[in-house]
């Protein structure tokens, strides 16, 4: 991009801070500015159902990129009659807009389900959000060829604080066909939906699958079991914003001010990490094994603690999962002690023990020859690509 040497354009940003997904908006319009090299970026934290600051009024700028959460937001924005660039497309208008592209966000989702041979489906969003209910007819629509689906919404705010909310969102997922794949509208919205789950009673991902949107690590990795998400493409969101943005202020013309971004991959976390499995003695086979990757335990443990004999839990497994209990418990612990040594900082010999290895040689000589790479380096790729 050719470095701009005309006076410094002020540019306001009207993103909120609170939202992992803001926090990426952001990330994209920095990106931007630090190529074009003229624009003074004014800045205040805020969430986003902040109302526009009064400075807004006087404020002599030449252009904003912002979230424009309401009518009353859209009605200051065009009184100030400069440029300005929607990063959020909720009330209808004639702005210009750049937004994730909500219906492929849900597309991928379902196919991530779909994949795994999923045939019960179910949304949780929230009421009077556009994005929300454009994110859930999209779902609905790229798994109407599953057996059921069924949709709650909340109002913003009320599942994290409202007990009588939380109770009917218990009720709700009780009532539900299982195994059920869950999308979520938001990451808030999943940390919730599994938090409600555990309340209830019922296994994530054994019973429910969950997989959220926006990818905000910290909510994501709270998480018990951690959630899965989509990155939306949020940051690119903002740099196609600034980029257009500063095309208006230039007068240069443009093919299009109305631009969706596609998202990028889901980032597969333990809330979907299964497939759909319809054998409730499998489910509870494979939840036993999670939560017990410890310990010396047999295939017989494992009969025993569903209540099988050995013979007919190796049988229904293989028939479920496609492989023995042994291999799959093998899995599951190299998986583990991956993630273990990818993202924390516990010595080789901690891991071994956490993930049932015997010793942290043997360790290594399993990830060795199932990875093609060894403890060490692991980590060392790991810290480079999170530095």
């Amino acid at each position: 991009m050719k470095l701009q040497t005309s006076k410094r354009k002020r540019i306001a940003l009207l993103v909120e801070s609170s939202l992992g997904s803001g926090r990426s908006i952001l990330r994209g319009i920095s990106q931007f500015s630090r190529q074009v090299g003229n624009w003074e970026l004014l800045y205040a934290p805020r969430g986003l159902e902040d109302v526009v600051p009064d400075w807004l009024e006087s404020w002599e700028g030449d252009g904003v990129i912002a979230r424009i959460q309401d009518e009353g937001m859209l009605s200051a924005l065009k009184k100030l009659e400069i440029p300005v660039v929607d990063v959020l497309g909720v009330p209808n208008h004639d702005l210009p807009l750049v937004r994730v592209d909500d219906e492929k966000i849900s597309g991928k989702i379902a196919k991530h389900f779909l994949d795994r041979s999923f045939d019960h489906f179910a949304f949780y969003g929230i009421e009077g959000e556009s994005w929300s209910r454009r994110r859930e007819d999209a779902f609905r629509q790229a798994t109407a060829s599953g057996k059921s689906y069924a949709s709650l919404n909340s109002l913003r705010g009320i599942s994290e604080c409202n007990s009588a909310h939380f109770s009917k969102l218990k009720e709700w997922l009780l009532s539900l066909p299982k195994p059920l794949a869950m999308m979520t509208c938001s990451d808030q919205c999943g940390l919730t939906l599994v938090e409600a789950c555990r309340a209830a009673d019922i296994t994530v991902p054994e019973e429910v699958a969950v997989v959220s949107v926006d990818n905000d690590h910290a909510l994501c990795e709270v998480a018990t079991p951690n959630l899965s998400s989509i990155r939306g493409g949020h940051q690119k969101v903002g740099f196609e914003a600034a980029s257009l943005l500063n095309r208006l202020i230039d007068d240069t013309p443009v093919s299009s001010d109305r631009i969706l971004i596609p998202p990028n991959e889901i980032v597969v976390r333990d809330s979907s990490d299964a497939r759909s499995i319809s054998d409730a003695s499998v489910r509870n086979a494979i939840q036993f094994m999670r939560e017990h990757l410890s310990e010396p335990i047999t295939n017989e443990t494992i009969a025993r603690a569903v209540g099988l004999s050995r013979t007919r839990m190796q049988v229904r497994f293989r028939a479920e999962v496609g492989m023995s209990l042994r291999e799959f418990l093998a899995e599951r612990r190299l998986r583990q002690a991956e993630k273990l040594i990818q993202f924390t900082d516990l010595t080789f010999a901690d891991i071994a023990e956490r993930c049932g290895f015997r010793h942290h040689e043997y360790l290594g000589y399993v990830l060795k020859k199932e990875r093609g790479v060894t403890p060490r380096k692991l980590r060392m790729e790991a810290s480079s690509l999170s530095s």
